[in-house]
């Protein structure tokens, strides 16, 4: 009998609620393990739909529907960081990673409704256990939410579905219905904070000018990319016209709102501040030196991989020892940033995904004159996730390194810093994706031999994974003064064990599923 990978990803995924739920104790945690109950039954509905073309879009074939650890990632995120508060006495973020938590549920709860409604005949026990699950929820909500952060979770809903109907219907094939809910939903989430941040920007003069860079370039290319994918229904983008009218609206975007914006969030001039923020020590300048170095390798790699792919050769893609040299690359460009200084790092990555969206842009519309060019030289690189007309590997894998980054819990941290576990959050991108997806992936396709029942991936693969991480563990310990284990030595190997196995069986994009999960298990 064949082992369904679809229900191994289930079982770790459960292994980590339940981790989760152990380790909080609260209503919340008993809401997500309902959750997770309703989501993994919901996920055979939309796995049934999308093998039979019933979906109401087009979604990114070759995989399995992905909604039930999708599902799972922003109600966890929520509690580890309330866990972090509630410990430090910080009620303000207690409740905002309470809305985190609840927000999460309902973009879950939406998908499974889409997914029942469709659905025909229709599943009577599925609808029953949605219906079990999801009243539990709503009772639990209604007893610990205010009615502010209750309207709150609802702008969120209310943004997740206009911008699913949007970006769905104009980028069909490039997500599964859960990467589409966790990339949309975190979207969503972070348009609808601007927005209440913009609206009450006069509380914003203590803040930290550093956190609005992301949500600002995020809005930002997201805007751009509407407005455009919706006027280019209508003319040809390959034009020079095109092109000169692409480049002086993202121009207008950008002088004539964002740096406004971000003057009005941040109480400083953008450009001003970001000059004076790396030019604080000559360290930053070597830093940023570095850094470029690092940029020109990856650029000469691409053109040097270009440069070999001759005319009448078959061969279309790299290979995946080719392909992870980027993951080494994000390793090399990472690790000095987290030990030397995590600002400039948090902006560096930034400005690196503004520049990525917007090269993506540039290709995806053949704006001239990079367009055509980006599009000869990323074919190379291309792999089965990428069936739809974006290419957003490298978008994910920056994304995966990033997110541990820009999630750290710094007003729920003590004054020494998190200590155990906690300690590696920030690097749980760089074990998961860095380290981790790229030992699997180069040791699994060269010497792996023994496969994990009904997949690909070999268990010498998640063995040396699991190896490598935990040596690099004891890398960053001695490199990084700020990090002390003491006793979770054993947490720490546990939970990048479970995260291994999600790897072997995942068929989602692992380079943004990997590093979160990790990061809620380090949090606890």
């Amino acid at each position: 009998m064949q082992t369904d990978p679809v229900l191994v990803e289930s079982l770790v995924v459960f292994s980590i609620v339940l981790c989760v739920h152990t380790a909080v104790w609260n209503q919340l945690s008993w809401c997500c393990i309902a959750l997770a109950v309703q989501a993994f039954y919901v996920q055979l509905k939309w796995d049934r739909l999308l093998r039979t073309g019933a979906a109401v879009f087009q979604f990114r074939p070759s995989a399995n529907s992905g909604v039930l650890p999708a599902s799972m990632v922003l109600p966890l995120l929520g509690l580890a960081l309330r866990g972090r508060c509630v410990a430090v006495g910080n009620v303000y973020f207690e409740r905002f990673a309470m809305v985190i938590t609840v927000t999460g549920m309902m973009l879950a709860l939406f998908l499974s409704l889409i997914a029942l409604g469709i659905t025909r005949p229709v599943p009577t026990n599925t609808c029953v256990i949605a219906g079990i699950a999801g009243s539990a929820i709503l009772y639990t909500v209604k007893q610990m939410l205010t009615v502010s952060e209750v309207i709150e979770v609802l702008e969120v809903l209310l943004i997740f579905v206009y911008l699913s109907l949007i970006l769905l219907y104009l980028l069909p094939r490039c997500f599964t219905p859960g990467e589409a809910l966790l990339v949309l939903g975190g979207v969503s989430f972070i348009i609808n904070q601007l927005i209440k941040r913009s609206l009450a920007s006069a509380a914003n003069a203590n803040a930290d000018p550093l956190h609005f860079f992301l949500p600002v370039a995020v809005v930002g290319c997201v805007l751009l990319g509407v407005f455009f994918a919706v006027l280019f229904l209508f003319m040809e983008s390959e034009t020079w016209a095109a092109s000169v009218f692409f480049h002086l609206m993202t121009a207008v975007l950008g002088l004539g709102l964002l740096v406004p914006w971000l003057s009005l969030l941040t109480q400083h001039h953008p450009v001003a501040w970001i000059f004076h923020f790396m030019t604080l020590s000559n360290a930053r300048l070597w830093l940023l030196a570095y850094w470029s170095f690092l940029a020109l390798v990856a650029v000469v790699v691409v053109l040097r991989q270009n440069g070999r792919r001759s005319g009448s050769s078959k061969k279309q893609q790299v290979s995946t020892a080719v392909r992870k040299y980027f993951h080494l690359l994000v390793v090399l460009t990472f690790v000095p940033g987290l030990v030397l200084d995590r600002p400039l790092l948090h902006l560096a990555a930034v400005v690196c995904l503004a520049a990525f969206l917007f090269l993506e842009l540039v290709r995806f519309f053949r704006i001239r004159p990079l367009g055509a060019p980006l599009r000869r030289l990323l074919t190379l690189f291309l792999d089965e996730r990428d069936s739809g007309p974006l290419i957003l590997t490298h978008i994910y894998l920056l994304l995966g390194v990033s997110l541990p980054v820009w999630l750290s819990p710094g007003p729920c941290t003590p004054k020494g810093g998190l200590g155990g576990a906690g300690g590696l959050v920030p690097y749980a991108g760089v074990l998961a994706v860095g380290v981790g997806d790229t030992v699997a992936s180069v040791f699994g396709s060269t010497v792996g031999e023994i496969r994990w029942p009904g997949t690909k991936k070999t268990f010498e693969g998640t063995a040396t994974s699991v190896f490598a991480q935990v040596i690099a563990v004891v890398i960053f310990l001695i490199a990084d003064g700020s990090i002390n284990l003491n006793a979770s030595y054993s947490w720490v190997v546990g939970s990048v064990a479970m995260v291994a196995m999600l790897e072997a069986y995942t068929s989602q994009i692992d380079n943004l599923l990997l590093p979160l999960y990790l990061y809620v298990l380090l949090l606890l």
